[in-house]
């Protein structure tokens, strides 16, 4: 019976208890509800200037709150400052919240900064600076409360501060230092003046490391004052000891800005060491003591009148290039004039003037053909020519020989081939050059057989060429640039290029607009030299449409298009040297050396076209073996820093292209490289070092070759050895060099065969010479490299130097196009003495 009754009430007491739980359930859950709403809330009314030491818990919550008067007349800035004093912080931070009228402020203490691979940096030491919202009226008495709180069971031990900072406002021409931390960054405020429009903000520490951030800020909060959020608004650039910005009134609508000073947690972005990789993901590392002292002065930027100064300067100064040569060029035509009056009336002049012109010993009598010419187009000759025709002082100890001979030879010659291409295909032909070419003694005569007509076309491809490579590549250029700079506006980064941030006037949308402009003189100049020598050029087509003798039969073949090429390459120079300045850096810095490998290969063709025009390069075989060049640049540029099997293979390459082209100078072209070189130069060895030690039979050409191969093989092993990061300028400075030598050579052999150098030639080499000099220190300066970190490039900055406007980099923009001018017009004008020289009394070498 008692067993059917508790069969019949089972259900019952199943039901019961499961009530029973959810009942105790419910409890409980309310007791702990009740428990979290009954937490503490303390707020206590604080005061500034006061250290307030407290504990909090889950528990319990503490708000202080505060109260100050703001002027609109006059900003105090606001600064909240805490430590923590418990261990173990860091399983549980505080929360500090920091709620003001349009702002809210919130970090936790101990302050975790993460920096490179994630590692983890703890700061029990805060301070940050509150934003100050603006006010309309004169005075206003603003609120505000920080809440402290934490998720922590334990009592943990803070200390808390609010201070006022009196000198929150920056004022121009004062210098202002303070101490900056990662946990603890800084930032003032600073308005414009009335009447000042740009300014420059500068900030200097005597320390290198640890490296900061210097950012400019609009007025609006937040303000972005952590090393990872520095960078998400406004201006900023690394700094190690010094960092500049110019700020412009017109990109702050409030009229002021924020200059905000961050220490990062590691110093990697300034090339410092980098610190070791965490055992665990998690591990908090020991920053240790990361303070820095500096100090902000900020300093009116130049005004208007100095930028239309600096334009005047720069114009002025190339534009007296133009004036110059004008001058020159009536004092040489009335010269000109006064002695074709003098050749017209002999009988008019001196019996010392006659001598001088006619019956000076040693001197050849002008024939009654030179004369008969020479009287028939004085008008269209040049006033060199003229002159050198009329009174050249040697005849260099030539055999004498008749021009009408000279004449009638080279007429007959230039006939038998209209094409060259025809001309070197004939077998006849080709076994005439074998002679030709290797005798011992060459004249000019000797390689100045082919048709005028068509050497003129062929050089005068390197012009349309390099003006077809110039367009090509200068349009992505510009392209590219426009870019960058669009890229550093509305970024902020002005780490992405670098300037010489002390000498960097903004104009527009660009950044350094002085250094733009000082590349100016390498268009003007080099549109000068084109017009100097399409003067020539024109002067030169009207006496071979004449026949005269002297433009026919004597001096140097003049070739011009090599010369336009050179112009060209000038000009094409100094808009690529503009393009790249626009933003400089380390990817775009071939922008400015290609056309540096142009004008050196240019000069060097050039000075070897003089005596050899036959047998030069075309223009495609030197514009590809320029491209080439240029393309192992880029490779040095991408690939070669610290890559040693790069430099292995481009010195082994240098080395032999140096051999090829030694091969290729000392046999005038008369070797082929084929299956049988090797036991060509087997052969040549035998017999003229074991069988019979014989001497070379071109021993100037010996003299220069082995010279050359020196340099280069000592380039080529400096190279391999110091792999230097700045392969641009390693190939720019092997090329250099080979064009000195050779140039050196070339003015060697030239006295040393009885020739002499004008008066105008050389004042054109000691005045190149001299400008040089000055443009290469100022070279050397270095005020900026992307070598290495922009942070370390801003070490080397300096103020300007001319018109508060100009830098040092901008003079060398200046004398640098000055000497390249003066090159050129002494490449132009070194052999102008021979201009009334038979070629089969001119050597070769």
């Amino acid at each position: 019976m008692v067993l059917r009754s508790c069969c019949k009430f089972g259900p019952v007491l199943v039901w019961f208890r499961l009530g029973y739980v959810v009942l105790l359930w419910l409890c409980v859950t309310h007791l702990r509800c009740a428990r979290a709403e009954t937490k503490t809330v303390v707020q206590k009314d604080a005061e500034f200037d006061v250290t307030y030491n407290d504990t909090v818990t889950s528990d319990n919550q503490t708000i202080y709150a505060f109260n100050h008067t703001v002027s609109r007349n006059k900003t105090e800035g606001v600064r909240v400052t805490v430590d923590v004093l418990s261990e173990g912080a860091e399983s549980s931070p505080i929360l500090f919240v920091v709620r003001q009228k349009q702002a809210v402020l919130s970090f936790q203490v101990p302050l975790i900064l993460r920096g490179l691979y994630q590692r983890k940096y703890p700061y029990a030491h805060v301070g940050r600076t509150l934003c100050q919202p603006p006010t309309r009226s004169l005075t206003e008495t603003q609120y505000f409360f920080v809440d402290v709180s934490t998720l922590s069971s334990l009592g943990t031990h803070y200390q808390l501060r609010i201070s006022r900072v009196d000198s929150f406002t920056l004022h121009t021409d004062k210098k202002f230092s303070f101490t900056a931390s990662p946990s603890q960054p800084q930032y003032f405020k600073y308005v414009f003046p009335d009447g000042v429009d740009t300014v420059i903000v500068k900030v200097n520490s005597e320390m290198t490391f640890p490296c900061s951030v210097m950012s400019i800020q609009d007025i609006q909060c937040p303000v972005y004052d952590l090393d990872n959020n520095v960078a998400f608004i406004g201006m900023y650039q690394t700094m190690t000891k010094t960092a500049a910005i110019t700020v412009q009134r017109k990109d702050f609508p409030s009229n002021s800005f924020y200059v905000v000073v961050v220490v990062k947690t590691e110093d990697e972005a300034c090339g410092g060491p980098l610190r070791f990789y965490p055992l665990r993901p998690d591990e908090l590392i020991d920053a240790g003591n990361r303070s820095k002292t500096l100090d902000v002065v900020v300093s009116p930027a130049i005004s208007s009148d100095v930028y239309v100064m600096g334009m005047l300067f720069c114009l002025g100064i190339f534009l007296s290039f133009y004036l110059l040569t004008f001058l020159v060029a009536c004092v040489e035509n009335k010269r000109m004039h006064r002695r074709r009056e003098g050749l017209l009336n002999p009988a008019d002049m001196s019996p010392a003037e006659t001598a001088s012109l006619l019956g000076k010993p040693g001197v050849t009598p002008v024939s009654p053909y030179e004369y008969g010419s020479f009287v028939d187009n004085a008008s269209t000759l040049s006033s060199e020519a003229i002159t050198d025709s009329i009174a050249s002082d040697a005849n260099y100890g030539y055999m004498e020989r008749s021009l009408e001979s000279v004449a009638g030879r080279s007429r007959q010659e230039s006939l038998s081939s209209i094409e060259e291409d025809d001309y070197d295909t004939l077998a006849d032909i080709d076994s005439d050059k074998n002679i030709v070419r290797t005798k011992k003694y060459l004249c000019v005569s000797d390689l100045a057989r082919k048709d005028k007509r068509v050497l003129s076309k062929k050089y005068q491809i390197y012009f349309w060429n390099i003006a077809t490579i110039g367009v090509f590549y200068a349009l992505p250029v510009i392209q590219l640039v426009i870019t960058y700079q669009t890229v550093v506006n509305v970024t902020g980064n002005q780490d992405i290029c670098y300037y010489n941030f002390l000498c960097a006037h903004p104009l527009g949308n660009l950044s350094a607009f002085n250094n733009i402009l000082s590349n100016l003189g390498y268009v003007m100049l080099g549109l000068l030299f084109l017009l100097i020598v399409l003067q020539r050029d024109v002067i030169h087509s009207r006496a071979l449409d004449r026949n005269d003798l002297n433009a026919l039969e004597c001096g140097i073949p003049k070739h011009f298009g090599l010369f336009y090429a050179m112009g060209t390459a000038l000009m094409m120079e100094g808009l690529l040297s503009a393009c790249y300045h626009v933003c400089p850096n380390y990817t775009n810095f071939q922008f400015d050396t290609s056309f540096m490998y142009m004008i050196a290969g240019l000069c060097v063709l050039k000075l070897y076209q003089k005596r050899h025009p036959d047998i030069n390069a075309s223009a495609y075989t030197a514009y590809a073996c320029l491209a080439a060049v240029i393309f192992f640049s880029v490779l040095g540029v991408v690939f070669g820093k610290g890559n040693m099997v790069f430099w292995i293979v481009f010195s082994v390459l240098h080395i032999l292209a140096t051999m090829l082209l030694s091969t290729q100078l000392y046999y005038m072209g008369r070797w082929r490289l084929d299956s049988g070189i090797l036991r060509r130069i087997v052969y040549v060895i035998y017999t003229d070092c074991i069988r019979q030690c014989s001497g070379p039979m071109y021993i100037d050409r010996m003299v220069l070759l082995v010279m050359g191969n020196i340099v280069n093989w000592s380039l080529a092993a400096y190279g391999l050895l110091k792999t230097p990061n700045d392969f641009a300028s390693y190939l720019l400075a092997i090329a250099i060099c080979n064009l000195l030598l050779y140039f050196a050579f070339y003015i060697i052999m030239k006295l040393r065969s009885g020739e002499r150098i004008q008066c105008m030639a050389m004042v054109c080499i000691l005045f190149t010479a001299v400008v040089w000099g000055f443009a290469l220190f100022f070279f050397f300066q270095g005020l900026s490299t992307w070598q290495k970190t922009p942070a370390e490039s801003r070490e080397h900055n300096r103020d300007c130097i001319v018109l508060s406007f100009f830098d040092d980099h901008d003079i060398w923009h200046f004398l640098s196009s000055i000497a390249m001018f003066g090159s050129f017009l002494v490449l132009l004008t070194m052999d102008d003495d021979l201009d009334n020289v038979q070629r089969d009394k001119i050597f070769v070498f």
